[in-house]
């Protein structure tokens, strides 16, 4: 038998249950890898919580969870190709991730090799978050000298958006809450409180204006873009919140370019790119993690350890 997260109804964290099931093994063209660390995003609780956005990914009941994971190749089909016992690697396999083992059919492109000098605990964060970084910033155009407003700047996909926008060259208002201030300044970005008077408070900032925003959590600072004068077309927003404005750009992590994970962990081996990890929780912790989570003040990413 192996563990794996599980919800038999949708619904907040109270429904997820960590359930034994019958040990999973590869089919002749699969590797199973066994998972040691799940990066959770916000889209996977949304997943659960909510049975639209679970249809768009094709996920029914009962259903599994997370969707980033790192760990090690352990059992390889034998059609299976490109990897071999003993690799580590790292991956997304949505409404899958936290569990034991994850089985990942080859050729993928959802499976990559962990680098050398890189964790478990990080690479276990990087698929969903970086790829959706990336592809928000790409939307936009981004580019060096221009001023760039991120909502949500704090958050699991934030500290990548940050870090990539600086390495651009751009200068980053991030918006957050109070709390979080000092992080961000750590991370390169001048930090913004949400809220009411976002727009004034921008204005202060920047009272040359900004040129670009791209908003990862809600549609607040999309809208505070257009107030100031932004084109539609240099917003943008992540793909899992409700319908952004006309003529802003919705995006997410299946429209990141190619090679951008590459770049990531290049970017964090040389140290141009830090992954802030909030807090490790036990796998038989998981609802007070996806409650932490889902709380929305965490700096940086939260971890399941299995």
């Amino acid at each position: 038998m192996s563990r794996a997260v599980r919800y038999r109804r949708f619904g907040g964290p109270e429904v997820l249950e960590l359930a034994e099931i019958p040990e999973p093994h590869a089919a002749p063209d699969e590797v199973r890898v066994r998972v040691t660390a799940a990066g959770l995003n916000p889209m996977d609780w949304k997943i659960a919580a909510q049975p639209d956005m679970a249809a768009r990914f094709g996920i029914t009941l009962p259903a599994g969870f997370g969707s980033d994971f790192a760990g090690v190749v352990d059992e390889v089909g034998a059609d299976a190709t490109g990897f071999a016992a003993g690799d580590r690697v790292y991956g997304a396999a949505i409404g899958r991730s936290v569990a034991d083992f994850v089985l990942v059919k080859t050729p993928t492109e959802t499976l990559w090799p962990t680098p050398e000098g890189i964790g478990d605990e990080v690479a276990g964060t990087l698929p969903v978050a970086g790829l959706t970084a990336c592809a928000a910033l790409d939307a936009i155009g981004l580019r060096a000298g221009d001023t760039v407003l991120i909502g949500g700047a704090a958050g699991g996909v934030g500290i990548f958006a940050v870090q990539l926008a600086k390495l651009a060259g751009a200068r980053v208002l991030g918006t957050a809450s109070e709390g979080t201030f000092g992080f961000l300044r750590g991370l390169g970005a001048e930090p913004v409180a949400y809220g009411p008077g976002l727009a004034d408070r921008v204005r202060a900032l920047a009272p040359e204006g900004i040129t670009a925003a791209t908003d990862l959590f809600g549609r607040e600072a999309a809208e505070t873009a257009l107030e100031l004068g932004v084109a539609p077309e240099r917003i943008s927003v992540v793909a899992d919140g409700p319908a952004p404005p006309p003529g802003v750009r919705q995006t997410g992590a299946l429209d990141a370019g190619p090679g951008t994970l590459q770049r990531i962990t290049d970017a964090i081996r040389s140290g141009e790119i830090t992954v802030p990890i909030a807090a490790t929780f036990p796998v038989e912790r998981i609802r007070e993690a996806v409650t932490t989570q889902a709380e929305g003040h965490v700096h940086g990413k939260i971890v399941i350890a299995l």
